[in-house]
């Protein structure tokens, strides 16, 4: 299957970032719950590695949701909705969000979002570092 311009993410794209993600955790040593959604934030591909937290599998399809519904790092919304912040309590919307780091959008060549990648099973740092690498090979 080919990807035109401004195309939904494709499964073929879905697998090929779940496997970039799969093999950056396998390199930090770490066991990961990797979730892809497409632009409409629906889930397209996910992967529990063997031993993997049972409690990530929500943590990271909530990741990947939050990074496709504001089109940006659950990081960067973590950082805007501390107390005080203009978006303070936002992870009690739409049904949960995650609100720290481990959640990227996906954009295309021309820079527009078609989904988001969510990991979740370590630190926050391994989180994103996974979730950068998967990102990396959309």
């Amino acid at each position: 299957m080919t990807e035109s311009k401004n195309s939904p993410l494709c499964s073929d794209t879905a697998k090929r970032i779940l496997e970039a993600a799969l093999e950056k955790s396998i390199k930090l040593g770490v066991k990961m719950n990797i979730a892809i959604v497409d632009g409409g934030a629906n889930l397209k591909a996910f992967e529990r590695m063997d031993g993997a937290w049972l409690g990530s599998i929500d943590i990271a399809c909530k990741k990947a949701k939050t990074a496709r519904l504001f089109d940006m790092p659950t990081g960067d919304i973590g950082q805007i909705s501390q107390p005080g912040a203009s978006l303070y309590n936002i992870e009690h919307s739409n049904e949960g969000l995650i609100t720290f780091p481990g959640g990227l959008p996906i954009s295309d060549e021309e820079g527009c979002v078609i989904g988001a990648v969510g990991v979740s099973g370590s630190t926050v740092e391994n989180d994103h570092l996974v979730a950068m690498a998967a990102v990396s090979a959309a």
